[in-house]
């Protein structure tokens, strides 16, 4: 019999002692061939596929309003929302049999706990799906099991990283407890604790059996007029181009005949890249090996809770009267040549590889070394850059939908992402943000190169258990994307952040140049655990970018946001498309650049932006185009969503318009602080006074001989202006802007510094202060909406409904007077009582203290009004500590808007 002990020696006794796993270089081949012995738990499972037909096991119907290609978690998940919805014109294609693919051998954890309040929401809504839901609907167990989750801190910064759960735990009314080691010994007798620094325990977490929870899923999808057919393969996809150019799905085409279809759902994990491209849909995922291990009966395990060891990079879940023992590797095996005829199918454990969870597991449970090993389960998975799922509609062709790439956690995160993703089918857009896994958040150069998939993938996949840390950057697959500053502000020591492919400056250190970052390559990730106490130490950095702070806001600053996307708006319709689209009027004056929102059909905020009227014949491209236009400014890091946003109205509204991109072709300045007028005026050919210039204006105008737009406009609530330049003029005109501001001793600053400032002003950052499940009027935006006039936009109609009503949340600025560190998610609390959370926070350095903004409900269900705010008493919890806290109704930082005027005291 082998023994987890036996394996670990005999694994460490075959490697060379030169290289450790993590580095080893040698390349390997694995078989893609199905293991011929299936010895796994899920053996029900396996029974019912002795018997697959040849054929599908229902007849094709001739149309559907939406086809489902995928028979998995995701897929079951998403057929069984569509028909709880109301929609029952709908059916699901599975190859091979339910669960075929990867589902039927997941591990089927859940913990309720993430470091996001979206996740914790969609954890909440599978939890009930699996352990309520669909037993009252259908009398049948899913095989749902309530035995609780511990998360093991070896450290005071993995139990930091728990105690902040444990507090946005309490927002959620999810019990947990942080436990001490002998308090742990007690839960769980068999544990070593001896390393250990603590625990966060969650008593109603759980495990779900694959195959009896995609089964009720079906049955009750099927109960409500869904069509489940399996073994029917899908061998195309029709797509046809409408009198627009649009391209929308027509039918999907299989062995046995084609179903007519506006609607498709791409479900199919690991095989979803295929079936993609099937309809000329780029699906930025990759397959990679997964693997765990069950073990033999163990004596007192019984009803212990799941355990993942985040340190140890190991999960401990029970089974039975056993444990599965899994985790994720810092050097996985990519699968590459996927299979069709891969089902219910596994690959060989490589122990070399799998060894480090093994070591990892005996630590934690000692037991396991004199236990034997019951069956190996090395399947395919499928991963992602950011390690977030695929979800939405393809920008590529209308009617496609994505429900896939869901890194190991498409159980745990099915119930939630199908209920989403079948409100994205039927209303056009999902109840919660779900921007964090919409396509749209990834550049289109982005999503077919196979090389930033690949590394980026295997960076997030080898970091999943890693501490999440503020300002964390990826090593993977940087410089994709640079902008005309770059060379020279490396040299002058900026640290970049990746956003979008891009690299924007993130701070300066000024003692020495940053060393340039060039792709990286699959070797490097030796360099990944070498580098984690130089990162720890980098990320702890805050208050380095006082300086940045107060030079802006005493002297003058330049930050280089050349990554915003810069898009033109034109074509016979450009006015009544903007009219449509953005909530403020635009349709200003030619020389007039407005700040506004632009909304979804709920009145959600899709993104904040602003949006100059040009005058015609005033310069030419990139500056401007020929004809009448507007010209949107968007934050860079959401360009692509902003785009396809755009598109889809423009297209669902039949605007004669063309939307089109010169995000390439200009580099952007912002010349900030209260002697940015002295500095540009040696540099501009114009009058820059506050009669001549005023604030939200903009002019093409000379400097240093080269033509640019310049626009008065502040994202740090200082005096400043904004230079958008010619991609061949940027150099020229960043020398000139320096020189010029030497003798004011101008310095350079990054979006930390942005970040820092404009939330000590009270600014919005889209997708944190404000998202799609944000309105303008909670996110105190109201002046950005032109509701006093009778021009109709996208949204109006709820937010009137809103304002009639009364808020019953809204956004609030916390200060809190002592120096701890906050960045979002802390509990906020009123008169004792969890009202909400913070959506961020930073330290504001000119007022000294810590700010945070964060949304509030009223407990009652009531109004949330100003004086429901000023009567409370708040207080902010952190790592399970709270803070006495003051609430303002108006930024604390020059409330009366005189420092962007330019009056200065």
């Amino acid at each position: 019999m082998a023994f987890l002990g036996s394996a670990v020696r005999r694994v460490v006794s075959a490697v060379r002692p030169p290289l450790s796993p993590l580095c080893r270089t040698t390349t390997r081949s694995y078989s893609s061939e199905p293991t011929k012995e299936k010895s796994v738990p899920y053996e029900k499972t396996l029974k019912q596929a002795d018997g697959v037909s040849s054929g599908p096991t229902k007849p094709l119907p001739r149309s559907a309003d939406v086809v489902v290609i995928g028979g998995g978690s995701l897929g079951c998940q998403t057929i069984y929302h569509l028909a709880k919805m109301g929609l029952t014109n709908v059916v699901l294609l599975e190859r091979d049999r339910l669960t075929a693919g990867t589902t039927w051998h997941t591990a089927g954890l859940l913990w309720q706990l993430r470091p996001s309040d979206v996740e914790v929401e969609l954890l909440a809504h599978t939890r009930n799906v699996i352990s309520k839901d669909l037993e009252e609907e259908t009398g049948l167990h899913t095989g749902w099991i309530q035995n609780g989750g511990l998360f093991i801190a070896s450290n005071k910064q993995r139990l930091d990283e728990y105690k902040r759960l444990m507090s946005l735990g309490k927002v959620y009314g999810i019990e947990s407890h942080v436990l001490s080691p002998a308090e742990t010994k007690d839960l769980y007798p068999l544990m070593n604790v001896d390393d250990l620094y603590g625990t966060l325990y969650v008593p109603k977490d759980g495990t779900m059996d694959p195959a009896g929870t995609c089964t009720t899923l079906t049955r009750a999808a099927s109960a409500r007029g869904a069509t489940v057919i399996e073994n029917c393969p899908v061998t195309g996809i029709q797509v046809r181009t409408d009198d627009f150019g649009m391209k929308k799905v027509k039918a999907v085409e299989t062995p046995h005949g084609t179903i007519e279809t506006p609607c498709v759902v791409n479900c199919a994990g690991v095989w979803a890249a295929k079936l993609g491209e099937m309809a000329g849909v780029k699906v930025p995922l990759i397959a990679m090996h997964h693997a765990y291990v069950v073990t033999e009966r163990i004596e007192g395990i019984q009803n212990m809770p799941n355990v993942r060891d985040h340190d140890a990079s190991v999960y401990l879940r029970l089974q039975g009267d056993a444990l599965s023992v899994g985790g994720y590797e810092q050097n996985p095996i990519f699968w590459e040549e996927v299979s069709d005829k891969f089902a219910f199918s596994l690959f060989d454990l490589d122990w070399d590889v799998f060894t480090q969870h093994i070591e990892g597991a005996i630590n934690r449970v000692p037991a396991l070394e004199q236990t034997g090993i019951k069956s190996t389960v090395c399947g395919p998975e499928s991963f992602t850059a950011d390690h977030k799922p695929l979800m939405g509609e393809a920008p590529e062709v209308r009617g496609f939908f994505l429900g896939c790439g869901f890194n190991s956690a498409g159980m745990m995160l099915g119930g939630g992402c199908g209920r989403e993703l079948a409100h994205w089918i039927i209303h056009g857009r999902p109840e919660k943000d779900m921007y964090g896994y919409d396509i749209r958040r990834f550049h289109h150069s982005l999503t077919d190169n196979q090389r930033w998939i690949r590394e980026r993938s295997h960076e997030s996949y080898a970091k999943n258990y890693s501490v999440v840390f503020p300002f964390d950057e990826p090593l993977a697959s940087r410089n994709m994307r640079k902008d005309p500053f770059h060379q020279v502000l490396t040299e002058q020591g900026c640290v970049f952040q990746e956003r979008h492919g891009w690299e924007r400056p993130g701070w300066f250190n000024k003692s020495k140049p940053a060393p340039v970052r060039h792709t990286l390559t699959l070797r490097t990730y030796c360099i990944y655990c070498t580098q984690a106490h130089a990162r720890k130490k980098t990320l702890s950095f805050n208050f380095r970018i006082k300086s940045e702070c107060l030079s802006c806001r005493n002297g003058v600053a330049v930050f280089d946001m050349s990554y915003f996307g810069k898009f033109y708006l034109t074509g016979p319709d450009a006015k009544k498309a903007a009219d449509w689209l953005f909530t403020a009027d635009v349709n200003k004056k030619p020389g007039s650049t407005v700040y506004t929102c632009m909304l979804n059909k709920r009145g959600g905020a899709e993104a904040d932006l602003t949006v100059s009227r040009l005058e015609p014949g005033s310069a030419n491209l990139p500056l401007a185009p020929e004809s009448n236009a507007y010209y949107l400014a968007i934050g860079g890091g959401v360009a692509e969503h902003n785009w396809n946003h755009i598109r889809t109205v423009l297209q669902d509204q039949g605007f004669r318009c063309q939307l089109t991109d010169y995000s390439e072709d200009m580099g952007m300045i912002s010349i900030q602080g209260p002697k940015s007028r002295e500095v540009l005026q040696e540099v501009l050919e114009a009058d820059l006074s506050n009669e001549a210039f005023p604030f939200s204006s903009h002019k093409v105008v000379k400097a240093a001989g080269h033509q640019v737009r310049a626009m008065r406009l502040s994202f740090v609530g200082e005096l400043g202006w904004e230079l958008h330049i010619p991609r061949d003029s940027c150099l020229p005109v960043y020398q000139a802007v320096m020189a010029a501001g030497a003798k004011h001793s101008i310095i350079n600053s990054g979006y930390r510094a942005i970040d820092s400032l404009s939330i000590e002003k009270g600014y919005r950052h889209w997708h944190a202060d404000l998202r799609p499940d944000d309105t303008p009027l909670e996110a105190g935006l109201a002046f950005t909406c032109k509701l006093k006039s009778s021009i109709p936009f996208q949204g109006r109609d709820r937010l009137e409904k809103q304002k009639e009503e009364g808020l019953r949340r809204r956004i609030v600025c916390f200060t809190i007077d002592e120096k701890v560190p906050m960045f979002g998610l802390e509990a906020i609390f009123r008169n004792g009582v969890p009202i909400g959370h913070l959506r961020r926070s930073d330290y504001g350095f000119f007022i000294d203290k810590t700010i945070a903004y964060g949304y509030i409900r009223n407990p009652d269900g009531g109004v949330v009004s100003a004086d429901f705010i000023k009567s409370g008493e708040f207080t902010l919890e952190r790592m399970g500590v709270t803070y006495k806290a003051k609430a303002h109704l108006k930024s604390p930082f020059d409330p009366e808007n005189k420092r962007v005027k330019g009056i200065y005291a």
